[in-house]
């Protein structure tokens, strides 16, 4: 994404989804070890396709909490460094985001007081605004991780290269175009 960002002056916004929300039955065990038998493949692929070396955190954590703080950590203009932060700590070091401390941790690192940040955690405000975003999710067909939406109208979903990125974008621009030309 970061390089879609820089090569094609796009803007993004990260959003609230969850894949295992609070409530949500027990993942069978089958499927667990299903998901965690692809994990080699997955990393070697992303290895191979992006040269990012993967060391993923624990499967089926509770990533609320790591969303919530991503809404703290927007509201005081440090949403992007928090993505980053958080991204890295769950696929590079293998860190549980569920855990406060951690969390606390994260904040601190990106320049956020840290207890200020703990305390806002417990904020029901910051947890309307990630259901907010999983109710729009939901509304707009989301049902799995990653889903792109481009131009608030062009849902993508699933992991595609960059080239396939680069793809979609050519097309909206050519789309917008037409439709640029038809209204004329």
């Amino acid at each position: 994404m970061e390089t879609l960002k820089q090569n094609h002056d796009v803007e993004i916004y990260w959003r609230s989804f969850e894949l295992r929300p609070a409530g949500a039955p027990p993942v069978p065990d089958w499927y667990r070890q299903k998901v965690l038998a692809a994990r080699p493949h997955f990393e070697e692929s992303m290895r191979q396709q992006y040269g990012i070396q993967i060391n993923s955190g624990p499967w089926g954590i509770n990533s609320r909490p790591a969303l919530i703080g991503h809404k703290i950590a927007l509201e005081r203009g440090k949403g992007e460094e928090y993505h980053q932060a958080i991204m890295h700590a769950y696929w590079a070091e293998a860190q549980n985001i569920e855990e406060n401390a951690v969390l606390g941790d994260i904040a601190q690192k990106i320049g956020l007081d840290r207890e200020v940040f703990l305390t806002a955690l417990k904020n029901p405000a910051y947890e309307q605004l990630v259901s907010g975003d999983i109710l729009t999710a939901k509304m707009s067909g989301i049902d799995a991780v990653p889903a792109l939406v481009f131009q608030e109208k062009y849902l993508i979903k699933g992991a595609l290269p960059y080239e396939s990125l680069e793809q979609v974008l050519a097309k909206i621009h050519e789309s917008e175009k037409a439709a640029l030309n038809s209204s004329e």
